[in-house]
């Protein structure tokens, strides 16, 4: 089981737009809407690393979606 976690940024104005189309995404655990340098701070749960990017890649097809940074952590 691999856990990432996404930080995204968005276009100024489009955050309502953008929430609701990441809690629509598969996979996705919890989209939390945060103050400071990212929009988004989003968790997913996935079987594997390649599902993992594929998911990252599904959020940056995102109208409103600039940018994100993940970082990925794996269960012991």
């Amino acid at each position: 089981m691999v856990v990432g976690v996404t930080m995204i940024n968005v276009v100024p104005g489009e955050e309502k737009s953008v929430y609701n189309e990441l809690t629509k995404i598969g996979d996705i655990r919890d989209v939390f809407h945060v103050f400071g340098e990212y929009d988004f701070v989003v968790v997913m749960e996935v079987e594997g690393l390649s599902t993992l990017n594929k998911l990252v890649d599904r959020i940056r097809e995102v109208n409103g979606v600039t940018a994100t940074k993940t970082i990925v952590g794996a269960e012991l």
